[in-house]
């Protein structure tokens, strides 16, 4: 089954966003950390696709000694992401600072030909100008995790994308076949 995992700096609302999209009530604050476990939760996709969405820690500049142990562990789970939805909170100031941050870590752990889609939330929070520039700079989509009205764009591409990279079983059986 494939695997999205949401990755992203602290509080940019990765848990919202996962429940909004599986209808799960994970813990979802707005606080530092809130998340110190990964959550795995089902989600059925366009095209009959299911894929397993995981929620993970909160990536930090000079992570706490105390959350090194549950940041590793996050760490370990992202070699298995078919796709990781990287959430960015558009409302933040400092939204491509800590953009760059997370895509400096998700490279030196050795993720960086893992597919990344950029998941710019919290849109009901956001300049829409500056909004539409960061989704069409960095290809990414526009969501607010508490408007479920809004997660069809992210659900569409996110299946598009799976779609590119993974084919059914039965396809890769056919073409062998037909060598």
């Amino acid at each position: 089954m494939p695997i999205l995992s949401l990755v992203g700096y602290t509080n940019a609302g990765k848990s919202t966003l996962l429940n909004a999209l599986t209808n799960s009530d994970v813990l979802a604050a707005n606080q530092l950390f809130a998340t110190l476990d990964t959550s795995s939760r089902r989600l059925r996709l366009p095209r009959d696709q299911e894929v397993l969405v995981t929620d993970t820690i909160g990536f930090i500049h000079n992570l706490p000694k105390e959350l090194i142990g549950a940041f590793k562990s996050t760490l370990e789970e992202l070699q298995d992401a078919d796709l990781l939805l990287h959430v960015i909170d558009a409302s933040d100031p400092g939204c491509e600072e800590k953009l760059a941050a997370v895509e400096k870590l998700l490279d030196q752990i050795g993720l960086k030909d893992t597919p990344i889609l950029h998941v710019f939330n919290k849109n009901d929070r956001a300049d829409e100008i500056h909004l539409a520039n960061l989704c069409r700079r960095y290809e990414g989509v526009s969501v607010s995790g508490i408007d479920p009205d809004s997660l069809t764009p992210l659900i569409e591409k996110a299946s598009d994308w799976l779609c590119k990279i993974r084919r059914p079983a039965g396809e890769a059986e056919i073409e062998r076949a037909a060598i």
